[in-house]
């Protein structure tokens, strides 16, 4: 038996469970080891991260109107793109070109209102190209994304989580300093489920979640101004009561929110649907 495992058992026997009067490197030592540093260079206020139990509820144009409309309201905002295989943050904010770097570091893209963008898609050749990698080096892109970046005066860095409870996602937890999480999901029954599995995971790492974001909550008729719900009735009240959390939000199906992000103009997307969860991160 090698030295390094002596020393390691005659840590465990003498554990007191007292982590802070306790030198050793073992296993069962607090997770907040596990952050990862920032870039010298960067200056980052709260780290917000919108996550989903599964894809294609929304969670990408969640995050892109949070970072576009606390920018507008007088925050600079940056996006850390962390849905490495599903990246689709650039094209939502219409930027294409190739991210740069210095003696620095790797430099954001920065969209026409200002806001601050990493992802994978700005790094591709060809930003049709697909990212097939496995966990081990998607958590490796990720954490230069976060220590390698130079996120310079960013008073609000939203993460845009993949979705589901992976590899990824489990970085994001362990590796950045999250300060509050926005749970984004949808009307459906099976979504809510599945979202509740994303609600719990956080509160395993101990992250705060700020509260709950609907997406496609209702359909307004051009004639009447009804609301329509065209997946029934929503759980929301009830996932958010059975969690203790807060409902920040619903957005609509609205076919010209969908035509300004397609075409890269999620920046002028105007609308009231997000102040609660604007309020709600800019009281941390």
């Amino acid at each position: 038996m090698s030295d390094e495992n002596n020393m390691q058992e005659t840590a465990i026997e003498n554990c007191t469970h007292d982590c802070s009067t306790c030198s050793a490197n073992c296993a069962s030592r607090d997770p907040g080891s596990l952050l990862e540093p920032a870039n010298a260079y960067s200056n980052v206020g709260k780290v917000i991260g919108v996550v989903s139990g599964k894809g294609g509820v929304g969670k990408s144009l969640v995050s892109g109107l949070i970072a576009s409309m606390l920018q507008k309201q007088g925050l600079h905002t940056g996006i850390l793109d962390a849905d490495i295989t599903g990246p689709s943050i650039p094209q939502a904010f219409g930027v294409h070109e190739q991210l740069m770097g210095s003696s620095m570091g790797m430099l954001p893209a920065k969209s026409r209102g200002g806001v601050d963008m990493v992802s994978i898609n700005l790094l591709l050749e060809d930003e049709t190209d697909p990212v097939v990698w496995r966990g081990p080096v998607l958590g490796g892109v990720l954490k230069q994304f976060w220590g390698e970046t130079v996120w310079h005066d960013v008073d609000v860095l939203v993460v845009d989580m993949p979705p589901g409870t992976g590899d990824v996602a489990l970085t994001v937890f362990q590796s950045l300093p999250v300060d509050g999480l926005i749970i984004v999901t949808s009307p459906q029954d099976l979504v809510s489920m599945i979202v509740t599995k994303a609600i719990k995971m956080a509160k395993l790492m101990n992250i705060p979640i700020l509260g709950i974001v609907e997406n496609m909550s209702y359909l307004t008729c051009p004639d009447c101004g009804k609301q329509i719900k065209i997946f029934g009735e929503s759980h929301l009240e009830e996932v958010a009561l059975k969690n203790g959390l807060k409902v920040l939000g619903r957005l609509p199906i609205d076919p010209a929110i969908a035509e300004k992000v397609d075409a890269g103009k999620i920046e002028e997307v105007e609308g009231e649907w997000l102040d609660e969860c604007l309020k709600a991160i800019r009281e941390l």
